[in-house]
């Protein structure tokens, strides 16, 4: 007789006591191909040992249910609780505008049919009731609202992370606490004051380095020691020294290294800890330390980049590697950093929505950082620097096309503005954000215009039924202010409410349909069905086009119904609309829920693949819990698409 694996949800939460009362109320049931549960057996808790079933709703397909002979892999076993009632008994309604809270009667609760001899296990309800009662997470994991079951899957990962996370933290201690020789060092390279800038520059490019040590004049080429302080006997020239040298017209050929190199470095001693060494490097705003034995002999030079790396897990420590960044090279190793950090965080159980908006700010820095590397102070000062797209609306996790703008000051002129436009998309390019394939960059003259010019480029998006001036709208709408003169997009976000306030009042219901055309709502389902020969590829759900899109356009298009036109977040537009009663609280709790499961699996699939794009997820590699939540999450929006039909009055397609 099978039994029950207690070591898969939701079972594995049971204590012993709980085990033994769901096994005597446990019992074998048998359905052949064809035949459906009987309404009086729609009291049970199910598991699906072998074979499938399927749930059916007025005789429509809705989800299937699998057995370990579909799953094996993975070992797991679906189940169903046969109690729960069709999701549009507790559907919402739009009316005027406003949250309603009528409901639809449910004619009938769903029926479940073998598509191939199946056996269950079948546990009965009072059983799973009684210990719902008293175990809160059987209670979570059972629920009737998705947002109470998501969080049981964030609890159960953080339940299985809490000692990694734990000791994670422990560890970050004990690294700051470690010795600078923990950390690998870069080699000791010496040259004479005396020698030429060429002469050090070959020496670096042969070691592979950006500096070389440089032994004064009239001392002992024995000696290499260094005494603890700014006072010390050998000096460094680096790379960027050189550069200057070179800038200034100096013959590299007959300059010697002594008028370049700088005498005035700060050391640390291999004793000393890593923490030590990152407050020198940050008060005294250097990236080399060289390293001292105990006879004050030079062992080593501990660069910032290899120190960040050691301990890149903190968000602080990438800041402080952005802040300090002097060219491109260093500035890609801050944003090498960034996808350590989001990892750790992942794995780490930290909830998406959180290292969405901490990467949000961390890329924001970078932008920064790396508009102010190209371009003079007076320009920074002059314009500001829009970010749009998910990573404007600070849901963008992994790095993907860059969405930017650059709003110009009215009557402010540089001739070299779309030069420093272009050199900055090439570089954030390099960096691993790769260019829009629709051209949404300040590349564009589109994209790089004056404040005036700007708005006028609003109001005719407005008054056009151009789907790419949706396109274009919704960019913009989800603009966010990276540097510069904050002021400006704020003067866009004016003009945007009054532009849409004068504008025809069926625009919005044009901009509704945006999210209706992606992920067709009866062809969803059929993906769980397991697929004939074998052909698993084909079973892969786009999450983007069927869950992330509509959710996004559809809240997007609300807010701008409801003039919530300074919030580019979803999270904030659902809780402005809440607060204005154009839905009410549980609703815009479900959908935010909804909108971060997907892009939680999205990183999922990003982390452990090639697929930088990770728009694609396979529900047989997902557990049986992922997978009946992403049944639950892609419901979700089947029914806001039906909700959007309704209150803005569009043909079903």
């Amino acid at each position: 007789m099978p039994h029950l694996d207690f070591t898969q949800p939701p079972f594995d939460v049971l204590s012993l006591a709980e085990r033994q009362s769901v096994r005597k109320h446990t019992q074998i049931r048998y359905l052949a191909k064809g035949e459906s549960l009987p309404v009086e057996e729609l009291t049970y808790l199910y598991v699906v040992i072998k074979g499938q079933i399927e749930q059916l709703l007025d005789g429509e397909f809705v989800a299937s249910y699998l057995g370990s002979n579909h799953a094996d892999d993975y070992n797991n076993n679906d189940w169903f609780d046969s109690r729960r009632l069709p999701e549009s008994v507790v559907t919402p309604r739009l009316q005027d505008g406003k949250a309603s809270n009528a409901t639809i009667e449910a004619a009938q609760t769903y029926q479940y049919r073998a598509s191939e001899d199946t056996l269950l296990l079948q546990v009965t309800g009072e059983a799973i009731d009684k210990i719902s009662a008293q175990n809160h997470l059987v209670r979570q994991l059972l629920s009737d609202k998705l947002p109470e079951r998501l969080k049981a899957l964030q609890q159960r990962r953080q339940n299985k992370t809490f000692a990694l996370s734990h000791n994670n933290q422990q560890e970050v201690q004990q690294i700051m606490l470690q010795p600078v020789t923990d950390v690998t060092l870069l080699p000791v390279h010496i040259v004479e004051a005396r020698s030429s800038l060429f002469e050090a520059a070959r020496s670096m490019t042969t070691a592979g380095l950006k500096h070389v040590l440089v032994r004064p004049i009239n001392h002992s080429n024995h000696d290499v020691s260094l005494s603890h302080g700014p006072n010390h006997l050998l000096g460094i020239l680096t790379d960027t020294d050189i550069c200057r040298a070179v800038s200034e017209q100096q013959d590299p050929n007959t300059t010697p290294c002594q008028r370049y190199a700088n005498f005035n470095l700060r050391t640390i001693n291999a004793g000393d800890e890593i923490g030590d060494a990152l407050l020198t490097m940050t008060r005294y705003r250097i990236h080399r330390l060289p390293v001292l034995d105990t006879n004050r002999e030079v062992i080593g030079i501990l660069g910032q980049s290899d120190m960040l790396a050691h301990i890149s897990h903190h968000s602080q420590l990438i800041s402080i590697q952005i802040e300090q960044a002097e060219d491109l090279s260093s500035l890609h190793t801050a944003v090498e950093l960034i996808g350590r950090y989001i990892r750790a965080q992942h794995q780490n159980g930290v909830k998406i929505g959180n290292i969405s908006r901490m990467v949000q700010t961390l890329n924001a820095q970078v932008f920064t950082k790396l508009w102010q590397l190209i371009v003079p102070d007076d320009v920074v000062a002059n314009t500001c620097l829009i970010v749009m797209g998910s990573e404007g609306r600070g849901e963008q996790i992994m790095r993907t096309d860059q969405d930017n703008a650059l709003i110009i000051r009215d009557g402010y002129m540089h001739p070299d503005l779309a030069q420093f436009a272009a050199t900055f998309n090439t570089h954030l390019a390099s960096l691993g954000y790769p260019l829009c394939d629709g051209n949404i960059m300040m590349t564009n003259p589109m994209w790089r215009q004056p404040l005036k010019s700007f708005n006028t480029q609003i109001g005719s998006w407005l008054k056009n039924t151009d789907p790419m001036h949706g396109i274009y709208l919704s960019a913009i709408l989800d603009g966010e202010y990276v540097c510069g003169d904050e002021s400006l997009l704020t003067q866009v976000r004016q003009h945007l409410q009054v532009a849409h306030r004068q504008s025809d009042p069926m625009f919005v219901r044009q901009f509704a349909r945006a999210a209706l055309q992606f992920g067709d709502v009866n062809q969803w389902w059929q993906k769980f069905v397991p697929l004939l020969a074998g052909k698993s590829a084909s079973s892969d759900i786009d999450l983007k086009k069927t869950g992330i899109f509509p959710l996004v356009r559809g809240i997007r298009t609300l807010a701008l119904e409801n003039d919530i036109l300074d919030v580019p977040s979803t999270k904030n537009r659902l809780k402005a609309l809440v607060q204005v009663h154009a839905l009410n609280q549980e609703r815009a709790d479900t959908l935010l829920e909804a909108l971060e499961f997907f892009m939680a699996q999205r990183l999922s699939v990003a982390l452990s693949t090639d697929d930088r794009q990770a728009r694609q997820v396979n529900p047989m590699m997902l557990t049986a819990l992922e997978r009946d939540l992403l049944k639950e999450c892609l419901a979700v929006v089947k029914s806001f698409k039906n909700q959007l039909r309704q209150h803005y009055q569009l043909e079903i397609s």
